[in-house]
Formats: structure tokens, sequence, C-alpha cells
């Protein structure tokens, strides 16, 4: 089936080559005058080109006119926590009290207080939550996403979330997925971080490796969690193992997680709040994304990353929703909105970190671009509720899209 798009206001398509470095300074070289059209057969994008000449071309097809709103790509999230039950709310008290996110973990918080409902909630419970928080997702233009397990840390659980998972991505309708197995989250209630690091190495990896639904493997990385020696002995395994590479990094202090990041060449570095500047440096040689997370630290209410250093020196950087039990949003545009109107970020460089940039690290599962507006690219892309693309990251409270094409289906919110 064809469908053509008409009437479009400015399209910041954003099509590259490949990632967006540093800061972009001519935006004109990403955003499409207005009134061209779009041209979709199935889920791809076949043509672009000015509304009048593509009208007189294509006749006797299905044609909607945007009348005038502006276009920007599918947005993608490229790390979430997708999966978990519980609540724990009550941890916010505990913060504003002074207590530090390891001594909330040593008082029954943390990742722990979410493993214990998660193993013990039922795969359709966990898989409602995941329906609708995807669809939230998809409201706020989300096209695709990246999805973690790491709240279950045992192999029973872990293996359960990937499943559940796989089972969400094969519906329609809703964002595809990349899963990604994180087992080396934290330490199993009941177990030492060396003892369970054991198990994960032992048992838990093989048979991760065994299921194959996993296309990366993650580690949280951290001074008081996994080290780097046991970090670097897991992603070589997995990699062994065939599974791609993403890791945590530096969130509450510089731990070394970038030269090992660096080191190993992983997809992308995640938080990385407080890696130095020659760790970034190195990272950047290897190829290493850094993916940046500033949910968190709105969450938390700490100062923000160094988006700023990354644009200065010219490196390739992405942001994240990081949805999770203590940043439970899957905004993009709120994201979005941290660091225009907070970090003084344009708004092209932002749509950059979320849809090119991002898609770079997380692939379509049908193996075609996307985050990006261009021709032979999957046909996901947001309509902008308004005649300037810039709207799609300066409404904080709400979703600013009208309507969200999705592998070709457009579906209106």
């Amino acid at each position: 089936m064809r469908h053509l798009l008409t009437n479009a206001g400015p399209i910041a398509h954003m099509s590259s080559k490949g990632p967006i470095s540093g800061h972009i300074l001519d935006e004109s070289s990403f955003v499409h005058e207005p009134g061209m059209a779009i041209l979709v057969e199935d889920h791809v994008i076949v043509k672009i080109d000015e509304t009048e000449s593509m009208e007189s071309e294509f006749t006797d097809i299905l044609v909607t006119n945007l009348e005038g709103k502006a276009v920007i790509p599918g947005l993608v999230d490229a790390h979430t926590h997708l999966l978990w039950a519980g609540d724990r709310s009550r941890e916010i008290s505990w913060k504003q009290k002074g207590m530090s996110y390891k001594q909330i973990a040593e008082k029954g918080g943390g990742i722990a207080a979410t493993v214990l409902p998660t193993r013990s909630a039922s795969d359709s419970d966990l898989s409602h939550l995941g329906i609708e928080r995807m669809r939230e997702a998809l409201r706020n233009g989300t096209t695709h996403l990246e999805a973690k397990s790491g709240y279950g840390l045992d192999t029973e659980t872990e293996l359960r979330m990937l499943s559940i998972a796989e089972g969400l991505s094969a519906i329609e309708r809703l964002p595809s997925l990349d899963l990604t197995w994180l087992g080396a989250h934290a330490a199993a209630p009941g177990s030492s971080l060396d003892d369970y690091f054991e198990d994960i190495m032992s048992n838990q990896l093989p048979a991760i490796l065994e299921q194959g639904i996993a296309r990366s493997a993650d580690v949280f990385c951290e001074p008081g969690w996994f080290s780097i020696e046991q970090s670097e002995d897991l992603l070589k395994a997995s990699r062994d193992g065939g599974l791609d590479l993403r890791i945590h990094i530096d969130e509450f202090a510089d731990g070394g997680g970038g030269d090992l990041a660096a080191e190993l060449s992983v997809q992308t570095a995640d938080h990385a709040h407080h890696t130095n500047l020659e760790s970034r440096h190195s990272m950047d040689k290897a190829g290493v994304n850094t993916g940046f997370l500033p949910g968190t630290p709105y969450s938390m209410g700490e100062d923000y990353p160094p988006f700023k250093q990354c644009q200065e020196n010219n490196f390739v950087w992405s942001i994240a929703s990081d949805f999770n039990p203590n940043c439970r949003t899957l905004s993009l545009p709120f994201i979005s909105s941290i660091l225009v109107q907070r970090n003084e970020i344009s708004p092209i460089t932002t749509l950059a970190a979320c849809t090119v940039n991002s898609a770079n690290t997380t692939p379509h599962p049908s193996g075609l671009k996307h985050g990006m507006i261009e021709v032979g690219a999957v046909a996901n892309l947001n309509i902008v509720d308004g005649p300037w693309w810039e709207a799609w990251c300066l409404q904080p409270g709400h979703s600013p899209f009208a309507a969200t094409m999705l592998e070709g289906e457009l579906i209106y919110h």
C-alpha cells in the first residue's frame, strides 16, 4: 500500500551517513523547506519531493494533507529499563534526607527493592506493564526503543524478562525493540556481589547465549557495584558469545569505566556523567558513543552531565530516557527539553542525539535505516502539532505530536 503525505511544513530529516558529532552549526543542512511531500510504500520511504510534482505523479493512492505541520523522524530511545514491577516512590523522602544512592540501597531500597516484586509478577502482569509503557512512549513520539532486563538478577527471571520482551516486540502498533541482557545490574538479594558475579559467569551468561534473544550485553560498572575487572571479564565473554556490548559507567564518580569502554570499543557508554576528558577522547577515538541520560540527574536533583564539553570536542553523543523505577518518564520530548531549556543545547543538536545518533547504537529489526527521514529508511516519523519543528522539544508537559507514522501506519494521538 502506498501513502502520500503532502504539504508538510519544515521537515527536520536528520539524514546522515552516520552519527553526527559535536554541535550542528548549520541546521539548514538537516531541514527541508515547507511544501514537500513524502511517499511511503508499505513500511519504507520511497520518495521525497515537492508536493505539486508528487500529486501530479501519484494519483489514486491514499493522501494525507499535513496542512503545513512540521515533521521530524521517529524518536529512538536508546536506554530503557522497560520491564519491572513494584513501586519505590518512598525513596524520594530518603533522598531528601541526604541519603546517597548507595545508602538507600543498603537500607533496602534501590535495585533490590524492585527485584522481588518483579520476580513474583506473572508473565501476563509484566506483559501488560510493558504494553502500557510502550504505548506511552509511542504517544510521545518514540518509534523504537532499547529494552534491558536487569530486575530479575537470577537466571530464571532474566530469561523470562527477555522472553516477555521478545513477545512484546511482535505486537503491531507498538514501537520496535532492541533487547539487552543486564544481568550484571547489582548483587542479587541475599547474595554478595562476588558470589553473584560467579553465578552470572558460570550459569546466567551461558543460558542467555543459549536462549539467543538478547542482541547486546550490558553491565553496571561503578565503584560499589561491578568492578572494572569484573566488567571486563563479563563483556569479553559476552562478545565471545556473539553479543554486542553496552556499558553503564561513571554515574556517581569517575571509576575508570571510560577507559574500559574505549579498550573494548563498546557500542555505547551510558551515564558517563563523571568521566574525565582524557577518557572521553579515548572513547571517541575508539568509536564509542556517549549515551547521556539527563532524566536521571533530573529525578535525583543533581547537576547535569557536560553536554557542552562533548559539543566543543566534537564527540559523538546521544540522549535517552533511562526509564526505570526512579526515573519514570518515557517522554523523549521532555528529556530533550532539559537540554534545550536548561542546558542551552540547540534543538537541532538535541534532535540528532535522540534520532540518528541513538539509532546508530540500536539498529532497527528490519535492518533498514531509522532515526532519519530519507529514501530507503523505515517510515517512522512524527507530525508536530504546529508549523515549527522546534516545538517537539518545547512542550515538556504533554506530547507535542498530532500523529506518529510507525512503519508506514499513521497513528493519530
